[in-house]
Formats: structure tokens, C-alpha cells, sequence
């Protein structure tokens, strides 16, 4: 992908330094030494990715049709299919067989879509929270706007829509604290500790960001990618108690403390949030790191039960009420 040049409302930004986005906290350096790459790219265990078909929910277009408000379905790693005051949402969505710029190589999914992308009820809205290939996916996008859908975005990610063809009275980009309200629903950009960039050059050219949503007295947090930082608590002040966090729980390393949480850290947020149910997201979909695919949800669970964190754990594709959010099952194990 072509480098963005910076536009003047970026110069606006009190992130942006030296026509780059930066993070609030300082980053932490990254440990990483030339053996952990090699092995990372050439050697990786085999534990990182399942050993037999996972277990999916399909999700059919009648089930849709008669869910309740506010109903959750979880179709893969961080995308979310809500249904917010009658309408359809999505996060991060990405339908692609691989998480990569070419679909010949790349990290390949470990499952289908609980749904087909065309099968999908019409969406309203789509909250994008940065341009990574995991959560941003080119071919997904554009066919959402084919039917009219509106996209979210963090600052410099809805420049990138718009050069792919997306009609720009369909993008609405943001800055940290910053958002706006649709037909009763408050969504508002905040804080996130990460970085930008689909290509060599491009680095941090776009912003990233979590995402606030309120819909009347249910509030909920979704993280997209973070690194553990102190923008947690200041969004626990300023909009908590959330109802529940959706927070990445996967493809951390202690080698980059700065791009994505321990599954301890990971809970800890969700407490920095004033959260009262926590999912784990970002995991169970793609190899993007060095630990085994089960890890994430193991450790978080026996985080969780050790601090008295409320934790749920939906299938793919299994539909969760948010008024009255259930367990789950530990459907990794078996």
C-alpha cells in the first residue's frame, strides 16, 4: 500500500509528532533479538495452532432476524456482531482466509465465519479501531459499503477507506476523545497503547484506537489492540462502569510489551475499566505469536478467578444477551 501523507486535521492532533501518531505512555522497547524472529517465522511450535476442527456455531439470517436487542455474537478473532437500538454493528470486521496483504500466504484462519459475509443482516455501523491486516480487512469493507454501511474510524484509517473506493459521506474518522451519537447511540474514540501500518514506510501514519459505546443505561468498552497503559483507568473515570469489556487476550509476547497485553494485564484492564463482565477477544482465530492458541483463554480464566473478575467465554457464532451475560463453556478443550 502507497504511504499516506499526512492531511492538516492530523497536524490538529496532540498525538501527532514529527507527522506520526504517538502513543500517551512512553513505549517500552521492544526485547526481541534476530534468533526470536528467525524463530518466530521459521520455527514456531506446533501448539500454536488447533490440532483438530474447532467446535462453530452457525449462525442463520432467521436466528438474526428474531435476536433481541441487544444480543452479541462473536464471529473471530476481534469482530462483533451487536444489535444496538434495532440495529446491526460490527468491530474490526475481517472475513479474509488470511490475515495478510496476499491470500496465498500469511496467517491462515483456524475457522470459518460462524456466518458468511453476505449473509450477514444489513449493518449500520462498523467501529474500526486501527489498519492492521487482523482487523482491517480491504475486501471486507468494501463490500459492506456496497449496502450503505457507515465506518468509524480512528483518524488517518478513514483516509484509507476513502482511497479504496469508499464513498467518503460514509466514513466519519476521529480523534482520542472525540465521537458522536447516532440515532441515540453515543460511540466515542478513546485511548489505546499500539502503532499503525499495512507497509514498509507507513508506520504510525494512522491512529489507533478503543472504542466507547453507550447505548442508553448499557455501557460497553471494546479495546481493539493495546499494550497495558494508564489510559485504562482514565477511561474507567471518565465512562465507567461498563456493563462489559471486550478486551484483547492473545498474540502478546514478553518480547513486545508495547503492542499487546498478558492475559494478566488483560484483566487487570477490564478492573482499571470498572468493568463487570470481561471477553476475551483477539484470540482462537489466527497464529500471530509464540504461544500455544489455547493459552490465552487458560491464563485469563485462572487470572480472572484468582481477582473475582466475571468472565464469559461464547463460542463462535454462540449468541450472548448483554442484559444477562452467561459463562460460557471452555469449548477450547475438548
Amino acid at each position: 500500500m502507497a504511504t499516506l501523507t499526512p492531511l492538516p486535521v492530523y497536524r490538529g492532533s496532540p498525538r501527532v509528532k514529527d507527522g506520526r501518531f504517538t502513543n500517551i505512555d512512553p513505549d517500552r522497547p521492544v526485547t526481541a533479538k534476530a534468533k526470536d524472529y528467525w524463530e518466530f517465522f521459521f520455527n514456531k511450535p506446533k501448539t500454536t495452532v488447533p490440532d483438530r476442527v474447532l467446535p462453530i456455531r452457525t449462525i442463520t439470517s432467521h436466528e438474526l432476524h428474531v435476536a433481541p436487542d441487544r444480543s452479541l455474537y462473536r464471529l473471530g478473532h476481534s469482530t462483533l456482531l451487536l444489535k444496538l437500538r434495532g440495529k446491526w454493528w460490527l468491530t474490526d470486521p475481517v472475513f479474509a482466509e488470511r490475515a495478510s496483504p496476499v491470500q496465498w500466504a500469511g496467517p491462515k484462519r483456524f475457522h470459518a465465519p460462524p456466518i458468511a459475509l453476505q449473509d450477514l443482516p444489513a449493518i449500520s455501523g462498523v467501529l474500526l479501531s486501527h489498519d492492521h491486516y487482523d482487523h482491517l480487512d480491504r475486501n471486507t469493507v468494501r463490500t459492506l459499503a456496497k449496502s450503505g454501511t457507515r465506518f468509524y474510524t480512528p483518524l488517518g484509517v478513514g483516509d484509507r477507506l476513502i482511497a479504496w473506493g469508499i464513498p467518503a459521506q460514509q466514513v466519519q474518522q476521529f480523534d482520542w476523545w472525540q465521537g458522536t451519537t447516532i440515532e441515540g447511540l453515543q460511540i466515542t474514540a478513546t485511548p489505546a497503547q499500539h502503532f499503525s501500518g499495512r507497509s514498509f514506510g507507513d508506520g504510525n501514519r494512522t491512529l489507533w484506537a478503543s472504542w466507547v459505546v453507550q447505548d442508553g443505561d448499557l455501557r460497553l468498552f471494546f479495546s481493539g489492540d493495546s499494550g497495558y497503559f494508564s489510559g485504562f483507568k482514565a477511561i474507567g473515570r471518565k465512562f465507567g462502569p461498563f456493563d462489559a469489556t471486550f478486551i484483547e487476550t492473545g498474540a502478546y509476547d514478553s518480547n513486545w510489551p508495547n503492542v499487546h497485553m498478558q492475559p494478566e494485564e488483560s484483566v487487570q484492564a477490564h478492573i482499571d475499566l470498572q468493568g463487570r463482565w470481561m471477553l476475551p477477544i483477539h484470540n482462537g482465530t489466527f497464529d500471530l505469536s509464540m504461544h500455544g492458541w489455547q493459552d490465552p483463554f487458560e491464563r485469563v480464566i485462572a487470572s480472572a478467578k484468582a481477582r473475582g473478575v466475571r468472565i464469559m467465554t461464547p463460542q463462535f457464532g454462540e449468541g450472548v444477551q448483554l442484559d444477562a451475560p452467561h459463562v460460557g463453556s471452555a469449548w477450547w478443550r475438548d
